[in-house]
């Protein structure tokens, strides 16, 4: 069972997909990404980790996902927050959305799938498209150690939770 763990929606208890199709952040990895920052949701999954943020106080989030089950899900649990009406949900692949966004954002997670080797090509997309604002952060989820660093960004930050690995990305703005 995935829940909301601190905040308006608190104790909320969130929908999610059978089987394997999407793979719930544990409470314990969910308090050491917000207490490292605030976030927008590049793989939504089921949108709990955007949901915890707007329930943290973040003004808006973005939450794309490119499964249209897992979009219903998201928009459920949404709704089921109170905090639908400060979220822009899509379904699309978060490599066409970077390719396609127009807008730049403070902060970005990626939590793909685990063993697709997505996180660093939609990461690179996104500088691409140079979706982050300087001293922007990316933070990725994942199942092991990103080892290389796109240009004009610095790691800030890894830590370690049994199998998924939290790296925070920032980047670098002209006067760094």
């Amino acid at each position: 069972m995935m829940r909301i763990i601190t905040g308006t929606a608190r104790g909320t208890k969130l929908r999610t997909l059978e089987g394997e199709a999407t793979r719930p952040t544990t409470e314990r990895v969910k308090e050491a990404v917000f207490s490292m920052i605030q976030l927008l949701d590049v793989f939504g999954g089921s949108g709990q980790l955007a949901l915890e943020a707007l329930s943290r106080g973040a003004a808006s989030a973005v939450i794309c996902d490119n499964s249209p089950a897992a979009v219903a899900v998201i928009k459920e649990n949404a709704q089921k927050t109170h905090l639908y009406d400060r979220c822009v949900i899509l379904n699309t692949d978060a490599t066409k959305f970077a390719a396609r966004n127009n807008d730049k954002f403070d902060v970005v997670f990626i939590d793909p799938p685990y063993a697709s080797g997505l996180a660093l090509p939609v990461f690179e997309s996104l500088v691409k498209a140079d979706a982050v604002n300087d001293g922007g952060l990316v933070i990725c989820e994942t199942d092991r150690e990103i080892e290389s660093v796109p240009t004009g960004f610095r790691m800030r930050r890894h830590a370690e939770y049994s199998r998924t690995h939290i790296t925070v990305f920032e980047k670098e703005g002209e006067e760094q």
